[in-house]
């Protein structure tokens, strides 16, 4: 059929509220353009993160009310960890508040100055905690990878070449390596398995523990079942467990491909890194049985889990982003292709070609998005990543802006008023303007930053 439905049933829902585009002018300037600044009940669709704004199921509801508050040994964290060495088979699960805490308890250990950690592209909270240390985070990406317009079936995956020299150029500065999956900040491209087990095999060559952040696992599986040649008749989860396999750790935002509002964790199967991290743990999180999560939240974890490898949802969650790129491209917006599994990426630089990286192309139209339709997005571009540790800033490789997609939460005809949103704008296009920065943060300024219109 080609109406897309969705495999799921609604039973709870809350209102939005409509607001004016004077009003969003106002809202916008009040919050210095900076989509973070806004309250939530002023934007109509928000789409500036799919991490922690998933729709729970009525089993993950069900799932709270068995949550078990013990401090120590509580049965929701056994629920929580059997769960996840269903699907990843490591032999120690660390429970944590969110991904980035799982990064910041890896990286405190393994990073620091003169450090050098690879991957095909961290994204902005691992590149932070990266570079808190001292140490340095190399984007290694194959080149597709940076042409919006390639339509490589792989585009997340690493350069396995460049990945080779790196090694060979830093040798014992190389604490681990990396690889994100599906590749957030590229695109939400996927990484294929064939590039997961090369990657393994180089860093063991060398004697690195290869790491991978795995937040959007189920989606880069189900890419994988889509377009790796000898995968297709394969089950979701039998390609998860094979990713993971070769992995000598991992770092996880429960957030994103497990439908849960809050939680994250670190597996690894090091003994003495494992200890460490532990010890780290209980400074900063908590008990290694609760990691800073109530017992809800681990319950909740657990059946999300389950339910995020139903191909019947990954196939309608992969269709429906791809259904708004085909409308968006068909009124000459360049996105980034294909379409990724979590979000759309414009292609701001392209759209908005009078604008110049260092005006923020990204943010203009991220600005414009918001004053038109009341769409919430994310400029992930020259704003995220165009400042460096020392000062500096520079051109990001792409000026893109993501619309993600929370999970369960909005329906087709959500997806149809955005393309009518950019139709508006496309009409337009040519009078809107740059952006500077007033004031920013000395890191991770995306999120803090304030703006005012050239």
């Amino acid at each position: 059929m080609r109406t897309i439905i969705e495999p799921f049933r609604i039973k709870a829902v809350e209102p939005i509220r409509m607001t004016t585009r004077d009003e969003r002018a106002g809202l916008i300037a009040a919050a210095d353009y900076n989509l973070f600044a806004l309250h939530s009940d002023d934007v109509l669709i928000d789409l500036l993160t799919d991490s922690g704004t998933s729709a729970m199921s009525a089993r993950q509801q069900a799932a709270l009310m068995s949550g078990d508050e013990s401090y120590a040994g509580s049965p929701s964290f056994f629920r929580f960890e059997a769960a996840v060495k269903d699907l990843m088979p490591f032999k120690y699960v660390i429970p944590t508040h969110q991904g980035r805490a799982a990064e910041a308890i890896l990286f405190s250990i393994l990073g620091g100055a003169g450090k050098f950690i690879p991957s095909n592209t961290h994204f902005d909270t691992t590149r932070g905690n990266i570079e808190s240390t001292g140490a340095e985070a190399a984007d290694l990406v194959i080149a597709e990878g940076l042409d919006p317009t390639s339509l490589h079936p792989f585009k997340g995956n690493m350069d396995l070449d460049r990945l080779e020299a790196y090694l060979a150029q830093h040798g014992a500065a190389v604490p681990c390596v990396m690889i994100t999956v599906t590749n957030n900040a590229g695109g939400g491209q996927p990484v294929s398995l064939e590039n997961i087990r090369a990657t393994a095999k180089i860093a063991k060559a060398h004697g690195k523990p290869f790491i991978i952040d795995g937040c959007r696992f189920a989606e880069n599986a189900y890419f994988i079942k889509m377009r790796e040649p000898g995968q297709e008749g394969r089950s979701v989860k039998d390609i998860v467990r094979d990713m993971f396999a070769d992995a000598d750790g991992m770092t996880m935002s429960a957030k994103k491909d497990a439908f849960a509002n809050i939680g994250g964790w670190l597996a690894l199967n090091d003994d003495d890194l494992a200890q460490a991290a532990r010890n780290r743990l209980i400074l900063t999180e908590g008990f290694p049985t609760y990691g800073g999560l109530a017992g809800r939240d681990l319950d909740a974890i657990a059946q999300g889990l389950v339910e995020i490898i139903d191909e019947d949802y990954l196939r309608y969650r992969l269709r429906s982003m791809a259904y708004i790129g085909e409308r968006l491209e068909a009124m000459g917006v360049p996105i980034v292709r294909p379409t990724g599994g979590h979000a759309v990426f414009i292609d701001a630089r392209r759209l908005l070609p009078h604008i110049p990286p260092k005006e923020y192309p990204g943010q203009a139209l991220a600005v414009a998005l918001y004053l038109e339709g009341g769409i919430r997005s994310c400029e992930i571009g020259t704003v995220m990543f165009g400042l460096k540790p020392d000062g500096t800033e520079v051109e990001a490789p792409m000026d893109l802006v993501r619309m993600a997609f929370p999970r369960r939460v909005y329906t087709q005809s959500h997806a149809d008023y955005i393309v009518e949103v950019f139709e508006e704008i496309v009409a337009r296009k040519d009078a809107l303007k740059g952006m500077k920065i007033t004031w920013q943060p000395t890191a991770m300024r995306h999120f803090t930053a304030k703006f005012a219109p050239l």
